[in-house]
């Protein structure tokens, strides 16, 4: 009957150390869990970001293009050339600050 009674109480003391052991990783998950989705979060920006700088990087480049082409038109003597592309090269300037201007 001792020994019953004794393997009843190490038994319980075995179910409450498991329980806490369970509460425990069951914290630890919840933990994880919000580190996760901080981390998502972070990748999603970071996305964003990236997008609007390959977006950016985009346009000066077609900006620079027709500015060289400007540039070039010019020097050829072509001011025609040159006044048509000055004129798209300030219409696409526009657009680009008109769309600044809105996501701000």
């Amino acid at each position: 009957m001792k020994n019953l009674k004794a393997g009843f109480r190490r038994l319980k003391a075995e179910m409450q150390e498991i329980s806490k052991d369970q509460q425990s990783i069951k914290e630890g998950q919840k933990q994880v869990r919000g580190k996760l989705e901080a981390i998502e979060a972070e990748c999603t920006q970071l996305r964003k970001d990236t997008d609007l700088m390959i977006r950016q990087s985009a346009a000066s480049k077609l900006n620079l293009c027709l500015m060289f082409k400007i540039l070039k038109a010019r020097e050829e003597g072509d001011f025609l050339k040159a006044t048509q592309l000055a004129q798209l090269l300030r219409t696409i300037l526009t657009r680009q600050n008109e769309q600044r201007q809105g996501s701000i």
